[in-house]
Order: structure tokens, then C-alpha cells, then sequence
């Protein structure tokens, strides 16, 4: 892609990053979560078998035919906004985008052998042209890692799912790998907001946007810091029983709850990793066939063996005991469950006062 290419290029310089390879601001756990996936009985076949069977082509037409192409006529913002992500990112060909009819505010990426992007109108009305913009790099980054095969075959094999429950043991099978492609995906949000800051390059109008997706258009009413407390208190608050609906309340997801979407890419926004990208020095694709795989599995273990140690989740707490051989468990996991014995009310209390002094400013700001 030339330069030439791009007349209609925002009037706020963006740096640019020329062959940027998608290691550079993917989540470990998305790595992670992809081995694991595709490690899974039967998902090879699966997923073989389904990329001959796809109706890729009848999906194109849908989209054809019953949305908006954007174009230098059609929503000629988003089109510029798209050029650009693809130029930031250096995504040689830059993706068909549509805008289609629908009230609930999302985005996604999906296709085989060409990625397609589709936003519905209540993203496009709900956000503002800086907080798009980090929305249009999120879509180009899952293009950019090639996330849209899996993403296609979640969705179909979710529809499938459904079609096929009435038939005893039918969808045990497809049921497992929809498990866990959604654990895969909910990770590779996580890589492509780090990908849509790179393209916006502002950290403020990501949280922006993060914050109207879970609380609409009211932004007089809400305070990051108060968001970003949410996550704070959603990760530390409660007990083992809490830890355990919180996974009960996300396996049917196929994102990450807002909240710690917003924590997550502010703690990448402000780490060492994210500086050494903006000031040049990132992987480049020309160098992801030299790529160690047992050095993305060890990142990946290492972050997960941080994420243990450092976590404020009380299942998190009871797995460190655990690698770490505390003694006791029995009686740790059972007081854990009837909140006896472990101190919960103490540790419970700044949680709790937390939201109520974080209430306050976002109510009032």
C-alpha cells in the first residue's frame, strides 16, 4: 500500500507502524488460549471439514444486498477511518466494510479467504469520531492476526448448536469446541483493543468508547476513574462463590466483560512494551516465520503464573495456595465457600467502600 493511497488521512499526524507483525500487541492469553483451542479432540476435523462447508459466499451477498458498502460515497468518514487504521497498521489490502441496520451497538470481523468488517448503526450513533476510530483498528487488528476464520466458525457452529439440541448427545460435541473457540475470542478482544489504540493513539477516547458500550451515550454522567474502580472491585470483591459465578457469568460471552476491558488495555497503555511500539521497535511480520512457538507458550505461561500470583480473585488466591503447597487446603477451600475463618469482612470492606466513594464523583462529573 503506498502512501499515495491515503489523500484523505486524518489532520492529527499518527505515527505509523510499517510491517508491524500482530505479535507485537497480542494478549498472551489470546496465544494461549489458540494453542489450547487448537489442541482440542476433534477441532482440526472440525474446522477442516467446515472451511469447505462455510456459505462464505452467501455471507458476502447477505451483506451485499441488505447493508451499506462503505465507500468514498457511503459513509465516506468511516472509509477514511478504515484507510487509515490500514495504513497505521500497514494492512496491505485494506477490508470490505458494511454498515448494517441494527439497534444494538457492536462490530466483527468474519470471513475465510478475505475478512469483511460490519458495524451495526447503533456503534455508528452511539460514538464519536476519535472513539470509532479506536472501534475501526479493533476490527482491522483481529484482519491483521487472522482472526476472522475462527470468529466465522464460532458463528456458525453457535447457530449449528442451536439447531441441533433437540437431538440427545447432538451438541455435546459442538458444544465443547464452541466453549472453547468463546474462550479464544474473549482473549483476542483483549489483543485487538491493544491493536485499536495503536491505530487511534489515544488512550481517553478507548476508555470512551469502552464506557458507552456499557452505559450508553450518558458520558456527563460517567468517570473513568469510577469505571476503571468497577474492575477493580469485580476482580477483588466477594468470595469463592463469587469467583465461581464470575465464570459461570462469562462462558456464554464471547467478549470479555467492559469493565476489564478497560483495565486491561490501561495497564498495557502504560507498560514498557506499548512505549517500545510507539517509539519503533515492535516484531515484524518479515520475521514471524523465525518466530519461536515455545517462546510465545512460555510468555504465555509466564502471564498466566503473574496472573495467579498477583490477583486479588479469591479462587486466584486458592490456586497460588495451592502451586504454592499451603497447608490446610481442605479447610481453606471450605471456609472459603462458608466465609468463615478467612477474615472476609475485613478484606471485604475497602471493596465495598470503594464503589461508594467512586459512585459519587461519576454521578457528579
Amino acid at each position: 500500500m503506498t502512501e499515495s493511497s491515503h489523500e484523505n488521512v486524518p489532520s492529527r499526524q499518527r505515527k505509523r507502524f510499517p510491517g508491524i507483525s500482530s505479535r507485537a500487541y497480542e494478549h498472551p492469553a489470546d496465544r494461549s488460549a489458540l494453542v489450547a483451542l487448537r489442541k482440542l479432540s476433534g477441532f482440526d476435523t472440525v474446522f477442516k471439514a467446515l472451511s469447505g462447508l462455510l456459505p462464505e459466499r452467501s455471507l458476502r451477498l447477505l451483506f451485499l444486498s441488505d447493508s451499506v458498502r462503505v465507500s468514498d460515497e457511503q459513509f465516506a468518514h468511516l472509509h477514511s477511518m478504515l484507510r487509515d487504521a490500514c495504513y497505521i497498521l500497514d494492512l496491505e489490502k485494506v477490508p470490505a466494510m458494511y454498515v448494517t441496520q441494527d439497534p444494538r451497538p457492536n462490530a466483527m470481523c468474519i470471513g475465510l479467504d478475505e475478512p469483511i468488517i460490519v458495524v451495526t448503526t447503533g456503534l455508528v450513533e452511539l460514538l464519536d469520531e476519535e472513539e470509532m476510530r479506536a472501534v475501526v483498528g479493533h476490527e482491522v487488528g483481529h484482519a491483521l492476526s487472522g482472526h476472522a476464520v475462527y470468529r466465522t466458525v464460532l458463528l456458525f457452529l453457535t447457530s449449528l448448536a442451536l439447531k441441533v439440541a433437540w437431538i440427545p448427545l447432538g451438541n455435546v460435541a459442538i458444544m465443547a469446541i464452541v466453549t472453547a473457540l468463546r474462550e479464544w475470542f474473549r482473549k483476542s478482544e483483549l489483543s485487538a483493543d491493544r491493536a485499536g489504540l495503536l491505530v487511534g493513539q489515544d488512550l481517553k477516547a478507548s476508555m470512551r468508547g469502552l464506557m458507552k458500550i456499557a452505559g450508553g451515550n450518558h458520558l456527563h454522567e460517567m468517570n473513568v476513574d469510577a469505571f476503571l474502580r468497577q474492575a477493580e472491585e469485580y476482580e477483588k470483591g466477594g468470595d469463592l462463590r463469587d469467583s465461581v459465578l464470575k465464570i459461570l457469568n462469562v462462558l456464554p460471552r464471547s467478549h470479555p466483560f467492559t469493565t476489564v476491558r478497560a483495565a486491561e488495555l490501561k495497564k498495557w497503555a502504560e507498560s514498557r512494551d506499548y512505549q517500545r511500539i510507539m517509539d519503533g521497535h515492535y516484531p515484524r511480520r518479515s520475521e514471524d516465520k523465525d518466530a519461536s512457538v515455545s517462546d510465545s507458550i512460555r510468555e504465555s505461561a509466564s502471564h498466566y503464573a503473574d496472573t495467579v500470583r498477583t490477583s486479588r480473585d479469591p479462587l486466584m488466591k486458592l490456586v497460588g495456595d495451592i502451586a504454592g503447597g499451603a497447608g490446610d487446603l481442605g479447610g481453606k477451600l471450605r471456609d472459603k465457600f462458608t466465609g468463615d475463618g478467612n477474615g472476609a469482612g475485613g478484606g471485604d470492606t475497602p471493596g465495598g467502600g470503594a464503589p461508594g466513594g467512586g459512585d459519587r464523583p461519576g454521578g457528579a462529573g
